[in-house]
Parts: structure tokens; sequence; C-alpha cells
């Protein structure tokens, strides 16, 4: 059963009572990892593997995205200032437990690549924080992977 979640700003990204954050670094440069993120969100699917569906609604202003495993989301844009900063709230998920989310996507030049910092802020349920801090290290992995396949996916 999909639900509300509260509707958080930016802001939430530095506040939130569990945050996990991921860095690496990739060859693109920073336009390319941006327009990959905030242009291209159909896109994702082919880099992002737990993603099974992405794509934009509402004229831009949001998304929906599905992952494996059935977990559903509408998203609303928060900030997409080029080439820097690609950020989202969930604004409905089937999630249980859920209640505030903001994602924050940071580039910053890196020689002539990217430093890519991905910022998962979310509230929830004690047993929903608890799952969230639990499963870093799988979302490290996926977020690692993500970035190598996007890396590919742009110099290609």
């Amino acid at each position: 059963m999909a639900h509300r979640l509260r509707p958080v700003g930016r802001e939430f990204a530095s506040v939130a009572p569990v945050r996990l954050v991921f860095e690496r670094e990739i060859s693109a440069a920073p336009p390319a990892v941006f327009d990959a993120l905030a242009r291209d969100v159909a896109g994702w699917t082919a880099w992002f593997r737990v993603l099974t569906l992405a794509r934009p609604l509402d004229g831009d202003a949001g998304r929906e995205i599905r992952l494996l495993g059935a977990a559903r989301f509408r998203e609303t844009i928060l900030a997409a200032e080029e080439p820097d900063v690609y950020a989202y709230r969930v604004d409905v998920t089937n999630v249980p437990g859920a209640r505030a989310t903001v994602e924050e996507w940071r580039l910053e030049p890196a020689g002539t690549g990217t430093r890519v910092r991905w910022t998962m802020a979310v509230d929830g349920v004690a047993p929903f924080r608890l799952a969230m801090k639990a499963g870093r290290l799988g979302l490290a992995a996926g977020f690692r992977d993500a970035m190598t396949s996007l890396d590919r996916r742009l110099a290609g």
C-alpha cells in the first residue's frame, strides 16, 4: 500500500536522523554526469542496476522510480543546479515505515573527472531507521557499481 511521506526540503539532507553518504571519483566531467542524473532520468536503469523503472513526471518536476523487489517511489525534484547539485524528495512510496526521504547528488571537479557524493537522508519508524543503517554496506556496493557503470556509459 502506498503512503505519503512528510514533505521536507533540501535542508533535510543535512539534518535527517539517518544520513548515508557515499563518494566516488569517476573520469567523466561534471556536466556529463549532471546530464545523466538530471536530463536522462530514463537512462538511470542502464547504469543503476537496482532500478527497474525510472521516468520523468510532471514536465521533469518529478520522477517515478521502481526498484528490484517491487519498491516504488514518486518523487519531486528539489534542485537541479547545473553542474553541481541534483536533489529530490520522495513524496509517495510503498516502503513501510518511511516518513521522509531526500536524496542529494553533489558533483565536484576532480582533475578532469568528477567526485560524486550521494547523500541518502531518511526518517521513519525505529525499525525502518535501523534497517537503513544496517543496509549501508549494500547501498555502498550498489553506489560503487552504479558509478562504475555510469562512468563506462559516459566514456562510450
